[in-house]
């Protein structure tokens, strides 16, 4: 995401940098700025209402809880990259280039991965919610949350490996780009970014949510929808703002690929022309979930004051004993009065049996 930021364009476009254009480099630093001003203390608040407002960390919130991380962190990086779209250099030498990049292609995979994550368990929660216990033991979730953790850090290092420090000819900035021949380096790692960040798990989502849609659908459980629709939102919003820039990264492998001619210019032109614009969309994806969650849980504030986050999370948390019951009074609804009288029955006749049984041991013991 972040290798937008400072694209070098390719010999056709002369060298030329995204910060030379006066326009996208104030533009740029005016919604990194927005973002940052809303996405970081907001992805705090989500962090700290977690770790220590929240009563019991189900397996929703910790997912939040690591998506909020994800977020964060990117958010913790945007002051860089505002810094040098004001003054179109790059200031922070060649360890930083390396490591800012890395961090940013990281925090792409693990909120996807994450969100994939969020699905599946939303879809095996609404679908085959007696066997959720088997896959809700906290060590279990803990465990694949590390083990999407090493993936994605493995999967960035082509990030840090092409990415180095370089004058521009002629003058005294610096751009932080990639070393290796430049249509190589797009086609390696836009095309490893479109498989792991979109070709595998967009399917996956959209799959994921028919199925569940299609089930709530069919329920009467107010509560549950609400908080369907709040994770439906948030997948949903991840999906639209990462869509542009997975579009203009499948362009961009399609101008590496493509023979030189009018093609590859027509191409070139279009990623060259749009990557600032669906990073700086991207960017705005890790500011929107603290956005979501406060609309989502504005009923909360006024009674529960700073833990409504919390208590918003606890909402939308439906362990395997809810699920079971409301299932179970979902099949059995059209036959609630006859249970009930059967019920009702029954006790009387264990009482009837158990005073029996209390009056006759009195007269055994000869009391």
């Amino acid at each position: 995401m972040a290798q937008s930021l400072n694209s070098t364009s390719p010999p056709s476009a002369g060298n030329e940098t995204l910060v030379d254009n006066q326009t996208a480099t104030a533009v740029g630093a005016l919604i990194l700025s927005i973002v940052f001003l809303l996405g970081f203390p907001g992805n705090l608040f989500i962090i700290w209402s977690i770790l220590a407002r929240a009563r019991k960390q189900s397996i929703t919130t910790l997912l939040i809880l690591n998506l909020a991380i994800a977020d964060g962190s990117l958010m913790a990086l945007t002051p860089f990259f505002i810094v040098y779209l004001v003054l179109k250099n790059w200031v922070f030498g060649n360890v930083m280039c390396k490591v800012l990049f890395y961090l940013c292609l990281v925090n792409m995979y693990a909120s996807i991965q994450l969100i994939i994550l969020m699905s599946l368990y939303r879809l095996l929660a609404i679908l085959w919610p007696q066997r959720v216990s088997s896959f809700s033991n906290r060590k279990l979730v803990l465990r694949v949350l590390v083990v999407v953790w090493v993936v994605v850090m493995v999967a960035s290092i082509p990030a840090m490996i092409y990415r180095k420090v370089k004058n521009k000819e002629g003058t005294d900035t610096s751009v932080c780009d990639s070393f290796h021949d430049h249509d190589s380096y797009a086609v390696l790692q836009y095309s490893l970014e479109l498989v792991l960040g979109f070709f595998i798990p967009y399917p996956v989502i959209v799959v994921s949510y028919i199925c569940i849609l299609r089930r709530i659908r069919k329920t009467k459980f107010g509560r549950r929808i609400r908080s369907e629709k709040l994770i439906l939102a948030i997948v949903l919003t991840f999906c639209l703002l990462w869509l542009p820039y997975h579009i203009i990264n499948m362009v961009q492998v399609a101008w590496a690929l493509c023979p030189e001619g009018h093609l590859k210019q027509i191409l070139n032109k279009i990623w060259h022309r749009s990557r600032a614009v669906t990073s700086a969309i991207a960017f705005i994806s890790s500011c929107a979930n603290p956005v979501l969650y406060f609309f989502a849980g504005k009923s909360y504030i006024r009674r529960e004051g700073l833990a409504f986050m919390a208590r918003l999370f606890e909402g939308t948390a439906l362990d395997s004993a809810t699920r079971k019951s409301r299932q179970n009074s979902q099949n059995c609804s059209r036959d609630k009065d006859k249970d009930a009288g059967s019920v009702m029955l029954n006790d009387k006749e264990a009482d009837s049996v158990n005073n029996s049984s209390s009056n006759v041991k009195p007269v055994k013991n000869g009391k």
